[in-house]
């Protein structure tokens, strides 16, 4: 009987007919390939070192929003990357946040964000458009946030449902109820106007769904 189950079993599982997703990196750790300014005018804001996409010193204060954005737009997709934000908060606002299915309108983008930072750490706001939408849950989380330290981000879009987790921790749960909101856009990592602040993103990965 048992080797009877496994042999079903194993049919399903190699069935010609399912489609495995795949995952893809989306950043070679050299260059800034596939990716540029929502605003061409701050390009220089960002760079690559260390295999790490970083924009910001920690000496200069960050004068305005800048978002790095994918060259494609993704619908349905499971992102991951590691982050790390650092900064003196007496310096101004320290923060940071992931883009997507977000649309560019001339230098401004619009849509969904996996923020950053802290009083932020694992909200769902809706950049240019409505706002917070969903507060992150930090009962656990706050356990094992690193805050000025290396972080992972999962972010999951499956039709209108949207999951973030850091560190593999669930911060938002969010179902989608407006149905002229795109279901489709780029993505992009973002650093906050405010403080002097540095973020560094590394082992940027998607799957799409």
């Amino acid at each position: 009987m048992y080797g009877g189950w496994l042999a079903v079993f194993l049919t399903v599982a190699q069935c010609p007919g399912q489609t495995i997703p795949k995952t893809v990196s989306l950043f070679d750790g050299k260059t800034l390939a596939g990716w540029k300014t929502v605003d061409p005018a701050q390009q220089k804001q960002w760079y690559v070192a260390d295999s790490m996409i970083i924009s910001g010193d920690r000496q200069h204060k960050i004068p305005e929003n800048t978002y790095l954005q994918t060259t494609r737009a993704y619908g349905d997709f499971e992102f991951r990357c590691l982050f790390r934000l650092t900064g003196d908060p007496k310096t101004g606002m320290i923060n940071s946040g992931i883009q997507y299915r977000s649309v560019i309108e001339g230098t401004k983008i619009i849509g969904y964000q996996a923020d950053i930072g802290d009083g932020y750490w694992g909200d769902i706001y809706d950049e240019h458009r409505r706002g917070k939408l969903v507060g992150g849950d930090l009962s656990v989380l706050k356990r094992v946030l690193k805050p000025d330290g290396w972080n992972s981000y999962i972010i999951r879009c499956t039709g209108k449902r949207h999951e973030l987790y850091i560190n593999g921790v669930k911060t938002c749960d969010y179902l989608e109820q407006d149905n002229n909101i795109p279901q489709k856009g780029v993505i992009a990592v973002q650093i906050h106007s405010g403080g002097a602040a540095q973020v560094e993103f590394r082992d940027l990965t998607i799957t799409e769904l």
